[in-house]
C-alpha cells in the first residue's frame, strides 16, 4: 500500500523520513536509493509487538498546512503490510517437551514470551536464508 513519507535533508546530514500516518515513526538513509527499504523497516519496527490497527494511507495534500512538513518533499512509498500486521494469529504446534522447556527458559531469561521468541527466531531464520 502506498503511504506518504515526508523527506527532509539538512546540509551534511542523512535524509530524514517522517510518516504522518504513523505518529512517532521515523527513519533516515544516507542514500536516496535506500529510502524505500528504510521506510519499510521503520514501519515494521514501529508496529512490532503492538496490537494496534494500521491506518489507511492519507494524501500528502492533507498535511500541506502542517508546519512540521515544510522545507522538504513528499514521496509515496510502497509498504508491504503483510510484513507489518501486528494482529496475532493462534497456532497449534507440537514440539518435543525438552525443546519447549529450553525455549521457555531462554525466552524468560531474555524477557520475552514463548510466542515472541518463536516469532523472532522464525524471522531471523528466514532473513538468513
Amino acid at each position: 500500500m502506498l503511504y506518504p513519507v515526508y523527506v527532509h535533508k539538512d546540509e551534511g546530514s542523512a535524509y530524514g523520513l517522517t510518516f504522518p500516518d504513523f505518529p512517532g515513526c521515523f527513519s533516515a538513509a544516507d542514500e536516496l536509493a535506500d529510502l524505500p527499504r528504510m521506510a519499510q523497516e521503520a514501519v515494521e519496527v514501529h508496529f512490532e509487538g503492538e496490537n494496534m490497527a494500521i491506518p489507511k494511507p492519507s494524501a500528502p495534500e492533507q498535511w500541506g498546512d502542517d508546519e512540521r512538513f515544510h522545507g522538504g518533499y513528499w514521496m509515496l512509498v510502497e509498504i508491504d503490510l503483510a510484513r507489518v500486521s501486528a494482529r496475532p494469529v493462534r497456532l497449534n504446534i507440537s514440539l518435543p517437551e525438552y525443546l519447549v522447556r529450553q525455549i521457555d527458559a531462554y525466552a524468560a531469561s531474555h524477557h520475552q514470551s514463548r510466542s515472541g521468541f518463536l516469532a523472532r527466531a522464525a524471522e531471523e531464520a528466514m532473513r538468513a536464508r
